[in-house]
């Protein structure tokens, strides 16, 4: 059996697949798939902000880790659909109830950003 992972250790392979599935845009990817297959052009509509080049990025490296899998069509012009891996539906899900949890609590992260902004400016 191989040995866990040790995303905690900055030599574990581990910590670059965390981060491509957690980073900013992989973990918006990742939650977009979860709604199911995607076309490229469809991906960069329904994740505002992300450049193509960045997507094209964020894409390969989920891709190479194994949590999006790439299917090209052999038709013109090129259709390339992008879909969860098995371990990527796990990740979304993850990731999905993260996100869920943190645009239920926004109220309650809100104050606090307030709160704190209050204190710092009271202390400037």
């Amino acid at each position: 059996m191989e040995p866990r992972g040790d995303v905690y250790d900055r030599n574990c392979p581990s910590r670059t697949i965390a981060n491509h599935a957690t980073g900013h845009w992989g973990s918006l990817v990742l939650g977009k798939l979860l709604d199911g297959t995607k076309r490229f052009g469809e991906l960069r509509r329904s994740v505002s902000g992300v450049s193509e080049k960045m997507l094209a990025q964020t894409l390969q490296a989920l891709e190479r880790d194994g949590l999006v899998h790439r299917e090209v069509h052999p038709v013109i012009p090129p259709r390339v659909d992008y879909t969860l891996t098995p371990l990527g539906t796990h990740a979304a899900k993850q990731i999905s109830d993260l996100f869920g949890w943190i645009e239920e609590n926004l109220p309650n992260f809100m104050a606090a950003q307030a709160e704190y902004d209050s204190r710092r400016s009271e202390n400037v």
